[in-house]
């Protein structure tokens, strides 16, 4: 394993090493709803984006190196014992033991309410338990992904040392401990002896460089109010008969990746992480996809969480806003419509990974499954008993106008194929579901709009997927209307009731994907590689084309297999519960960004379905 130091101020021997590239399911998630921090289980943050998740990071070594950005607080000589989320929440305690004595450091970013709803900070916090320990901290700020060094400031105030740093917009201010710490070359560091009983605090905060010092938070009772509301975000949820914990921390994963200010839910708090080890398939995932939002509602709904749901369609709303025959496939936070997407060159890239990007190009994209996902998520949340209103079912028929409009539109697909656009078996189903819920939208909850149009246009898919998209030679729906191919997003057909779990094309087309997409260690890819994407290397397989496969299961009678194979894939979460958006079974690693919403809203769907048939088969 390779280490990297960092001087001190007398240019003496390196004090502190820290593994370089830490694997993903060493790193824990911190979030306080605006962004969110990655924590190696060696007490490194390695990366931050203040004060949003797609701001620009100020603790970038995930991406690079030690150059690039970020804190380590460790026991001199320890080893880590135990590291674990307390309770239901996103404060990190671990536990660290020395040849002298042993140390807590709890790591959390707080949530301060209404009170003080802009403040952004993070508070890092050691407590020697026995004996007596050493605690080294070293600080690396950098802002602009690492290329930026910022001007530096020192003061001190009632024995608190004050760091300020400040480049362009942004400032940080830490507060902690009165030195010795040392600076040298950019880099602030030192070594703090504690004896048991005794404790050290930090508080990094964040601030736009151009207004006043912010003002000092109350953090006396930060820990415990930041223990309850993660609390109490699942504390309503079912009792599940199996899978009960899984389910919890899948849900504050979602809840974590969700903006409290705007609503808006972002993939991943990642960007870039490889898809293939060293390859090029590396993207932002920090922005609002449609998709992914819509199947995070359908999940919350279905758990009892519909004030999420509500708040979701009024982004959405503002988001779309009058312009709905140029709806977009991703947002930013705020709704932002333009994502350009970017490399950034100084940056080796995890795993060696480049390009590095920021943005996504697949935002300028038509994808046609989109309407139909968010036409689904807005009938559950009708179902739901959530009241529908004039500006939400005008936006749902105007979005029918757009995929009416669209509706001989070949487009890339679920995946965002960089290849020529294609008529999509799995986007052409998705359109006949958007429909659809507009049909049922009308019969069921006495809402207007052409529904005489769109039950011919319903119709008109239908037989067009069943004549296209269905290959009578190989038994199988296909990728799309142009190849022979099968896909997992066909998974997806029997969940949006566009055909049975159990009809014969629909077991035929499972055989079909379970002989060409399944690997030898039984998880799923999204489709074959070979470069008809558009998209140079490979990927491993994608965990909620995985976790489609156990619902399928469950679903048709195949219930020891579902469950199976659902321990199978439980068995690769990290030690804190989190999912990455593949597993390369050739390295035995996650793999892409992390934590990634996809993957856990796959693992809530697969957990409702087998609890759902354990529970008529007992």
């Amino acid at each position: 394993m390779f280490y990297a130091g960092c001087m001190t101020l007398s240019g003496a021997s390196p004090q502190t090493y820290i593994p370089l590239d830490t694997l993903l399911e060493d790193y824990a998630l911190l979030s306080d709803t605006h962004t969110g921090a990655l924590l190696s289980k060696l007490g490194s943050l390695d990366w931050l984006c203040l004060p949003r998740f797609d701001s620009q990071a100020m603790f970038t070594r995930l991406l690079g190196d030690r150059e690039h950005g970020h804190w380590s607080l460790r026991i001199t000589g320890g080893e880590v014992i135990s590291q674990n989320y307390l309770g239901d929440s996103f404060v990190v305690q671990t536990v660290w033991r020395s040849p002298t004595g042993t140390a807590r450091v709890v790591d959390f970013m707080p949530i301060h309410g209404n009170e003080q709803p802009d403040i952004t900070d993070l508070v890092r916090s050691v407590h020697c338990v026995e004996g007596e320990v050493e605690v080294e901290s070293i600080l690396r700020l950098r802002f602009d992904y690492g290329e930026s060094t910022p001007y530096f400031s020192t003061s001190t105030v009632d024995d608190i040392s004050i760091v300020q740093a400040v480049a362009g917009p942004n400032a940080v201010y830490v507060r902690g401990p009165k030195m010795p710490h040392r600076r040298s070359n950019d880099c602030h560091s030192g070594s703090f002896t504690l004896k048991a009983g005794e404790s050290l605090d930090w508080v990094l905060t964040w601030a736009p460089s151009f207004e006043p010092h912010p003002p000092m938070p109350d953090y006396t009772r930060s820990l415990e109010s930041t223990l309850a509301f993660w609390a109490s975000w699942v504390n309503g949820l079912p009792q599940q008969h199996l899978y009960d914990a899984e389910v919890r921390r899948s849900m504050l994963v979602l809840r974590a990746l969700t903006d409290k200010r705007t609503g808006g839910i972002v993939a991943a708090p990642t960007t870039s992480l490889p898809e293939d080890f060293g390859g090029v398939r590396n993207w932002d995932y920090r922005y609002v996809w449609l998709r992914d939002s819509a199947l995070t509602i359908e999940a919350l709904v279905e758990y009892g969480l519909s004030t999420a749901a509500l708040q979701w369609r009024t982004w959405l709303l503002r988001a779309i806003a009058g312009d709905p025959e140029n709806l977009r496939i991703m947002y930013g936070l705020g709704g932002e419509r333009h994502l350009p997407e970017r490399e950034l060159n100084h940056l080796r890239g995890y795993e060696d990974s480049v390009p590095v990007r920021v943005g996504n190009g697949a935002a300028e994209q038509y994808q046609a499954d989109v309407v139909g996902e968010v036409m689904i998520a807005l009938e559950t949340i009708r179902r739901a008993g959530c009241p529908e209103d004039d500006a939400s079912w005008g936006m749902q028929k105007a979005i029918l106008g757009f995929q009416e409009a669209n509706f001989e539109r070949k487009d890339q697909g679920i995946w965002e194929m960089r290849s020529d656009p294609q008529f999509f078996t799995h986007g052409r189903a998705m359109m006949w579901a958007a429909f659809d819920r507009g049909i049922k939208a009308v019969e069921e909850y006495n809402l207007d709009g052409p529904v005489d149009r769109w039950r011919e246009l319903r119709a008109a898919l239908r037989e067009e997927i069943m004549e296209h998209g269905y290959n009578e030679e190989i038994k199988s729906f296909t990728q799309s209307y142009d190849n022979k191919l099968v896909d997992a997003s066909l998974l997806q057909l029997a969940q949006i009731g566009f055909i049975g779990f159990e009809d014969p094309k629909m077991l035929s087309t499972v055989a079909r994907i379970e002989e060409e997409l399944l690997d030898d260690h039984g998880f799923l890819h999204r489709y074959v590689t070979d470069g008809s994407d558009g998209l140079e290397g490979d990927e491993y397989p994608f965990l909620i084309c995985s976790f489609w496969l156990v619902e399928q299961y469950a679903r048709s009678n195949r219930l020891e297999d579902a469950k199976e194979k659902m321990e199978r894939i439980l068995a690769v979460q990290s030690p804190m519960g989190l999912l990455a958006e593949e597993y390369s079974t050739q390295h035995g690693r996650l793999a892409g960004n992390y934590p990634q919403a996809f993957s856990h809203i796959g693992l809530i769907s697969a957990a409702r379905a087998i609890n759902f048939e354990e529970a008529r088969n007992r």
